[in-house]
């Protein structure tokens, strides 16, 4: 049974048991404190928190997930996965145990022909928590499971919470009995790798309190509201029911696999080690596929970080397979044809995806190229001082800086007669781990911060549908009542100016900053008195808007009512911005293609900022049209209109949505110009274009791999830019007598003019350096049999240094061996250039040594041929030191 026909099954099988079918959300965490979804509930949690109310009373879903904690284990096991897919089914107070036992049994062993899986039931294995009693009756009763095959376990085992204050409670977990030849008797107490976990039912039905550990925290009392949340690995079932013996050889992961062993001439399953390097690659490619489809770019932190390591991995890994080709054109689109059935986006954003990967695999290649040559100068400075190791300290900053992986420099060092204090680059490399998780442990921390919004949400949430209701898309001011109060974070009944205060009224015009959108300011004045002057508004609970200002005149209490007023020149100022970046967007797909895709945004008055999914630079003369299409558009004045719909109907009319943003059911969609532009936005905007008046793109650059940045001017910000503009043509045509249209070409001449002066000056600067030749070559000195020149040129261009050498070796002959090292500062480094002649190369001298030698000193590092080589640093200061370096390099 393929993969995706287990995934639709398993859909099918709920939907048809009243459970509405919720898509996967994408991989993106909504939560920061955590960069990916990593369990099949995570998007459920708001609803289980009580922070939100469910849509439904019962959902089913398979949730893409990555976890990369043990990416080191990946391939050496049958259980770990960077990406995985998690079924779920989900019950807010409708079903509880019964229900959950009754439709886990049911599915597990009903036939295949009538939509089960088709389990033989005498392979089923069940644990409980030791003291549920109910659920271990429930599987006697409803599955007629004898009491061997129900084991009891702890905490540990059988206890599921979030870690912290909150829902929490037993759960029951299936095993499959692989049969005597995978392991020892006994169920999964004995062997979990015999007995495979296939589904675990966590029954939510207590609230728990604070504490460290799986086991170490109390119960609290029972939940108002009884939840199941289940979740069942779908690779595990995949590849029992397929018939291999582990994740990697099922039908969406095996033929990557295949792809390495045509490439590599290797036969899977012949060594222990290569069948590792084919999981990893198999494993890797898949997840950073599924990575960039749901956009992500490779980058030096966060979740870029991530993807950059999976990628590099699976390349290394091909390496090691002795493929030194580009293996991603290869093997990704294997990974896309195994994966799109169940995921068609896959097929359709795959030219995305490519460019992405493919320009990461080429950097990386020349990443393993600068940290070759780096390692080589380690190398080398190790063995001119004698030592036979390199330090873990030099190790490390090579993976660490340079994304050079240890194994190459385990590999490379050792095929250069030098070890690596592997040890100590465990324990530098532990060391940052243990950073990461603590700072990532503090960002978890961070959510009990929210209790205080969490459970005024939920006590305003008994009493209305919308806990705060917000009208500012058709008014700059309300009568409201204050229905929260908080000061320094603590709830207050009340408060006497001057102090700084969070406000939660019932109905809000303020607009609270989501979507790139910034936050409205206004003043909220209240009927006896008290004025509050609003700096920013944030919904740090879905759904609740918090007013952050100054109370600066009188006292605010609870439940008062008064007057809330937005800043309405700014609102229209950040609405213009806004319906801007939907213009600037809809402009892009036009010129350069449905992959520039919106990464991120920025909209504040008179300005905003719009970055972009694109491979490469955008031609300054593509940006022009963006520019002069927009400005177009405003001409036409386009109706601006929203609308709200489910988000089904909204992206069959072709609206685009944010990668990465969690929708619900219902969304809202901005159309411009009639279906012009359409995206899903909760946004202010506009009612016209032509209300925007002029947009200047003053910029286009890259801020990370495959991402590039637009920033703009619009409205009032554009016409005082436009006015500056013209005031520098007009300085600059005073200065160099000449009209506006005359500017470039006169501007030209005088460049042109500066070039030539500059290459008159290059030419006497280098004559002035070759003067000297003949004198240096005088100052030869003898070492050990090779006559050896070194020359400290000062401020001088490493063109200009090149020709010296290359003359002084000329003039020392091919008469005895000889040496030529010559060192200056080119615009403000240190450069070092060395030349050997034939008969010193003849002697087993090389000029490539010498200068490794001598480009260590300087702190950096350097290469070439055996008979010319060029190196630099960073330190100017130890040139003297590096050139002598040389000589002693011929002593030794």
């Amino acid at each position: 049974m393929r993969t995706a026909e287990i995934r639709q099954r398993w859909l099918d099988y709920f939907e048809g048991r009243g459970h509405a079918v919720v898509p996967s959300a994408p991989l993106i965490s909504p939560d920061p404190s955590t960069l990916f979804v990593i369990a099949g509930m995570v998007p459920f949690i708001p609803y289980m928190l009580g922070e939100q109310t469910p849509p439904w009373p019962r959902a089913t879903s398979v949730q893409k997930c990555v976890r990369t904690l043990d990416i080191e284990e990946v391939g050496k096991t049958t259980r770990h996965g960077t990406f995985f897919q998690m079924n779920g089914n989900f019950s807010f107070g409708d079903y509880f145990k019964e229900g959950a036992i009754t439709y886990a049994w049911e599915l597990v062993t009903g036939s295949q022909a009538d939509g089960g899986y088709g389990f033989d039931p005498e392979k089923i294995w069940v644990t409980v928590f030791h003291d549920d009693d109910e659920a271990a009756a429930l599987w006697k009763r409803i599955a007629g499971l004898p009491d061997e095959r129900i084991q009891r376990r702890g905490m540990k085992d059988n206890f599921w919470s979030t870690g912290a204050r909150g829902p929490a409670g037993p759960c029951s977990e299936i095993y499959v009995d692989r049969g005597p030849e995978f392991g020892a008797e006994g169920g999964p107490v004995v062997d979990e790798d015999r007995y495979v976990e296939i589904w675990n039912l966590v029954f939510m039905q207590y609230e728990r309190g604070d504490g460290g550990g799986k086991e170490d925290f109390p119960i609290l009392g029972d939940l108002k509201q009884k939840n199941i949340d289940t979740g069942m690995g779908l690779e595990r079932v995949a590849y029992l029911l397929q018939g291999v013996n582990n994740m990697y050889e099922i039908d969406e992961v095996r033929p990557v696999i295949d792809g390495a062993v045509e490439m590599s001439g290797r036969r899977y399953g012949a060594s222990h080690d290569d069948d590792v390097r084919m999981r990893v690659v198999a494993d890797h490619v898949r997840s950073g596929l599924m990575l960039m489809g749901d956009g992500v770019t490779p980058s030096n932190e966060g979740r870029g970080y991530v993807l950059r390591r999976l990628l590099r991995r699976s390349i290394r890994a091909m390496r090691l397979l002795g493929v030194d080709d580009p293996a991603l054109p290869v093997l990704l689109p294997m990974s896309r044809d195994a994966m799109s059935a169940s995921y068609p986006d896959l097929a359709r954003d795959f030219d995305r995806i490519a460019q992405v990967a493919y320009a990461e695999e080429e950097t990386f290649r020349r990443t393993l190229a600068a940290g070759t040559t780096i390692l080589d100068t380690a190398v080398q400075a190790a063995k001119g001082s004698g030592a036979t190791v390199l330090s873990g300290d030099q190790a490390f900053q090579l993976h660490d800086t340079y994304g050079f992986p240890i194994d190459l420099t385990l590999e490379m060092a050792a095929e250069q007669g030098v070890a690596v204090d592997e040890t100590a680059f465990r324990t530098l490399m532990q060391a940052q781990r243990e950073r990461a998780r603590a700072d990532a442990l503090a960002k978890r921390a961070g959510r009990a911060d929210t209790a205080a919004y969490q459970e005024l949400h939920s006590t305003l949430s008994e009493h209305a549908a919308k806990p705060v209701q917000f009208v500012g898309y058709t008014d700059a001011e309300a009568r409201a009542k204050v229905v929260g109060l908080l000061v320094d974070g603590v709830p207050a009944p009340a408060a006497t100016a001057p102090a700084d205060v969070e406000v939660v009224l019932d109905v809000t015009p303020f607009y609270a900053e989501a979507g790139g959108q910034q936050a409205d300011t206004g003043v909220i004045v209240l009927d006896g008195g008290a004025r509050i002057e609003v700096d920013d508004v944030q919904a740090p609970v879905k759904g609740l808007s918090v007013h952050h200002g100054r109370l600066v005149d009188g006292t605010v209490g609870f439940g008062e009512t008064g007057t809330a007023r937005i800043d309405l020149a700014r609102r229209r100022a950040i609405a213009r911005a806004h319906t801007a970046t939907h213009l600037v967007h809809k402009a892009l797909h036009e010129s350069i293609g449905e992959g520039a895709t919106q990464a991120g945004s920025l909209n504040a008055p008179s300005r905003l900022r719009f970055d972009f999914r694109s491979p490469s630079a955008t031609p300054s003369e593509v940006v022009a049209e963006v520019e002069a299409r927009v400005n177009e558009r405003l001409q036409d004045d386009l109706e601006v209109t929203d609308s709200v719909m489910p988000i089904d109907e909204a992206r069959g009319r072709g609206a685009m949505a944010l990668f990465g943003e969690k929708y619900g059911n219902e969304v809202r969609v901005v159309d411009i110009g009639d279906g012009w532009s359409l995206e899903l936005c909760a946004g202010t905007h506009v009612r016209r274009s032509g209300e925007l008046g002029l947009v200047t793109l003053l910029s286009e650059s890259a801020i990370g791999s495959g991402v590039r940045r637009v920033d703009a001017l619009v409205g009032a910000g554009a016409y005082g830019y436009q006015a500056k503009e013209r005031a520098l043509v007009g300085q600059l045509s005073g200065l160099l007598g000449a009209r506006p249209d005359e500017l470039t070409e006169r501007v030209s001449a005088l460049l042109g003019k500066l070039k030539d002066s500059e290459k008159e000056l290059a030419t006497l600067r280098q004559a002035q350096v070759l003067a000297a030749a003949g004198s240096i070559a005088d100052g030869a000195q003898t070492v050990d049999g090779t006559r050896v020149v070194t020359y400290d040129a000062g401020d001088a261009s490493a063109d200009d240094v090149r020709t010296l050498v290359l003359d002084v070796r000329a003039r020392l002959g091919e008469s005895a061996p000889a040496v030529v090292a010559v060192g200056a500062v080119a615009k403000g480094r240190p450069v070092v250039v060395v030349a050997t002649n034939a008969a010193a190369r003849s002697a087993g001298v090389r000029a490539g040594a010498l200068v490794r030698t001598a480009s260590g000193v300087l702190g950096g590092g350097g290469g070439g041929k055996d008979d010319l080589a060029q190196g630099g640093g960073t330190d100017a200061a130890r040139l003297g030191d590096a050139l002598a370096a040389v000589v002693d390099g011929l002593r030794a």
